[in-house]
């Protein structure tokens, strides 16, 4: 690689991410790590697909009109992708420092991206405000689909938001309750009101399911 940078950025369970230095840019390098406990043949398959998987969606999510990384190179055999560095911040970072009506503003941004990619059947399966970058432009961009799945089902996009209001609730607690409703608004406006009636009475379903098993 030459004498560029290489700093590792996250260090996750599946996957690691590293910035480095890949043709003279700087990007976003994503390993998945090989698995100790797996069979050898059988951790192949599965980092194999995933590395395969996770460039396809963030290729659709693009396509639904949700900001993502540009992928640049997929290496199926290490199990490595080479993504676009985005610079910017997480939404995580900023959220509670900013003034009242831009984190309105961006918790129903969060919402409307959140819309667009449900309305495409697909299901980004970690939804924190960690793994959203705002650039310095204002946009938000979507990183980090390694859980995501396809699915045009109640039950997973209910999961989806329900992981956003419990994120927002334990990283940004003040302003959890306004943000989650003006990301409710946003999606509405990505997916229509009757869609979002469902999807709302799923979440309270999946929270009363929550309590139910704390309380036993």
């Amino acid at each position: 690689m030459g004498g560029g940078i290489n700093v590792l950025i996250k260090k996750g369970a599946e996957a690691s991410l590293y910035l480095e230095t890949w043709h003279d840019r700087k990007v976003i390098m994503k390993r998945r790590h090989p698995k100790k406990y797996r069979i050898p043949e059988l951790d192949t398959m599965i980092r194999s697909q995933r590395t395969v998987h996770e460039p396809h969606i963030i290729h659709e999510a693009k396509k639904a009109g949700v900001p993502t990384p540009t992928i640049l190179e997929v290496d199926v055999a290490e199990a490595n992708i080479v993504m676009e560095y985005v610079e910017g911040k997480q939404v995580k970072e900023v959220l509670d420092t900013v003034a009242p009506e831009e984190r309105l503003r961006l918790s129903g941004l969060m919402g409307r991206m959140i819309g667009r990619l449900h309305k495409h059947g697909i299901i980004h399966g970690d939804l924190t405000t960690s793994n959203m970058i705002l650039t310095p432009h204002g946009k938000i961009v979507f990183v980090d689909f390694g859980l995501s799945e396809r699915s045009e089902e109640l039950e997973p996009k209910g999961v989806d938001l329900h992981l956003m209001k419990r994120a927002l609730q334990s990283t940004h607690y003040k302003h959890a309750k306004e943000c989650f409703k003006e990301v409710m608004k946003g999606y509405a406006e990505s997916v229509g009101q009757e869609e979002t009636k469902k999807v709302a009475e799923k979440i309270r379903e999946i929270e009363k399911r929550g309590r139910y098993v704390a309380e036993r």
